[in-house]
């Protein structure tokens, strides 16, 4: 595991739960959160590279396109946390380096594992409500910590950072995207500004998606919504109304497990699904739901609606073209 921030505490627990012995190598923390989490940490890129069979990236996103291309040069399957690269050039370079080494790729789109998100694209690919329509997806939380994040040259802003993986799924269930138009909102700067886009995508099928996305002030609940409305009939939910466990410990506890930047689950994790998976096609088995170019595509749905916030027009998205990624 290259990276020790937030997330790298939900991916190595997974990696843990299903039996990977982890090293660790970060510019800082990694002994933190080994001494926290487990695993062991290294003094070196070079060192952790000699040590592993595989590559989880859950640095900032600039970094993203370096480590996979080390990785791959190493003969290292690649699992990178999202978005896959800051760019789409980025992103196809990633592609083509794990193809060129014959090693695969795959981003972590863990909605995709989510289970209300699952049933809810098993019932559109099975066709419960007749064809998709119309796609209405939100997700709020807390404004990260970390500074980079603010920095939208960084990390993209909260499009391609925390909308991507409704734009991401809106794509999973209608298809690939011809235009999107975006609108942004804000006050206030920093960790204690809010801001909020609203992103609206027309994709080749007809279908019409419109995400919304909001970093708010810390302390934020976590909440998603979603309703997905076809020829059929409607998919509707709305995670602050169903709780997958609800805990009443008494006075002092609060019943809630999740933060201001992931939700509550209970039972198995998405984490855990998700990285169960990829690990099975590291091993050789069947390619997992999630792949490098679904993780270029929602980079050039959001690249297109970043585009459209700074002309005030709709924007077509780029082809993705032929790129493939080696199995």
């Amino acid at each position: 595991m290259i990276g020790a921030g937030g997330i790298a505490g939900a991916h190595l627990s997974a990696w843990l739960s299903i039996g990977a012995e982890i090293s660790h190598f970060s510019t800082a923390g990694a002994q933190a959160l080994a001494a926290s989490h487990g695993g062991v940490a290294v003094d070196s890129f070079a060192e952790l590279l000699d040590l592993v069979d595989v590559v989880d990236i859950v640095t900032p996103t600039p970094s993203h396109l370096g480590y996979v291309q080390a990785g791959a040069a190493a003969g290292k399957h690649v699992f990178c946390e999202k978005p896959l690269a800051r760019t789409s050039t980025d992103a196809r370079l990633a592609i083509e380096a794990c193809r060129a080494a014959g090693v695969q790729l795959y981003p972590g789109h863990v909605v995709r594992y989510f289970s209300e998100y699952e049933s809810m694209h098993r019932e559109v690919a099975a066709g419960t409500i007749g064809t998709v329509a119309v796609q209405r997806f939100t997700r709020t939380g807390s404004r990260p910590d970390m500074d980079w994040f603010h920095d939208e040259e960084a990390s993209g802003g909260v499009i391609l950072d925390q909308m991507i993986h409704d734009l991401d799924f809106a794509c999973w269930n209608a298809g690939p995207v011809g235009t999107v138009f975006a609108r942004q909102a804000g006050t206030g700067t920093g960790k204690d500004g809010v801001v909020s886009a609203h992103v609206i995508l027309q994709h080749h099928s007809g279908a019409i998606t419109h995400a919304a996305g909001t970093w708010a002030r810390p302390g934020t609940a976590f909440r998603t919504t979603f309703e997905i409305a076809g020829t059929g009939g409607i998919l509707r939910h709305d995670s602050a109304e169903h709780k997958p466990l609800v805990i009443d410990g008494g006075a002092g506890h609060d019943g809630r497990a999740g933060t201001g930047l992931l939700p509550e689950v209970s039972g198995v994790g998405p984490f855990e699904l998700e990285l169960s998976e990829i690990a099975r096609a590291f091993m050789g088995g069947d390619p997992p739901r999630v792949s490098a170019e679904d993780g270029l595509a929602a980079i050039l749905v959001a690249e297109a609606a970043v585009t459209s916030l700074q002309i005030g027009q709709p924007v077509a998205v780029a082809p993705i073209g032929n790129v493939e990624v080696a199995a």
